[in-house]
């Protein structure tokens, strides 16, 4: 099976596995951690630059074993803690391997960039047997995701080199996203703590 098609396949897969999660933490728990999904598969062009990047000589068996975020899924959920906690799920599930863990929540990057990143395989059973393929998780909270994303527009607009000023009102602004991650999240305590001493023992929806 080509390349293209079998990170599709495996990207949809993992897509399932995650709805699945989902849905049931929502029947159980009343809510879901999970804000919103956005899945894609990198473009042919960013492979073979990352592959020239590396010194990888191009070939299906280098992309495969090298490259590691060809399928990524990016999951953005309310608070920190939420983010933990599927993380945790995910590391004792059987339909999941869990191969690399970054973690630039606790550790950000220079530039303020907060997020927790998974390497994972997902098994697809294929006329051939079964094969692993991998894919990229990003977890993230609002905060976190709203900065990224402000981070990506003006990291292109300054053609990659970001002026000084702009480069330190980035880290200033990723220091109050985090500021603000941690400020929702007492409060969500603050409010489950009232509500369980109104003998209310749901969780409000996040």
């Amino acid at each position: 099976m080509q390349l293209p098609a079998l990170y599709r396949l495996a990207l949809n897969e993992l897509q399932n596995k995650i709805d699945v999660i989902k849905t049931e933490w929502q029947i159980r728990d009343g809510f879901s951690p999970i804000e919103h999904i956005k899945s894609r598969i990198k473009e042919p062009k960013s492979i073979l630059q990352k592959m020239e990047r590396k010194g990888y000589e191009l070939s299906s068996e280098n992309m495969e074993q090298y490259i590691h975020d060809i399928a990524g899924m990016r999951i953005v959920c309310a608070f920190v803690k939420d983010i933990y906690r599927l993380v945790d799920h995910l590391c004792i599930r059987e339909d999941i391997r869990v191969l690399e863990i970054k973690d630039y929540i606790a550790h950000p990057k220079p530039n303020g960039y907060q997020s927790l990143h998974l390497i994972v395989s997902i098994p697809l059973i294929l006329l051939e047997g079964t094969r692993w393929v991998k894919a990229e998780i990003q977890l993230r909270t609002l905060a976190m995701d709203f900065w990224a994303s402000m981070e990506h527009i003006l990291y292109y607009k300054f053609d990659k080199k970001l002026p000084p000023h702009v480069a330190e009102e980035l880290k200033e602004a990723a220091r109050a996203a985090d500021e603000l991650d941690q400020k929702m999240l007492r409060l969500r305590t603050e409010i489950l703590e009232l509500s369980d001493g109104a003998g209310n023992t749901e969780e409000p929806q996040s």
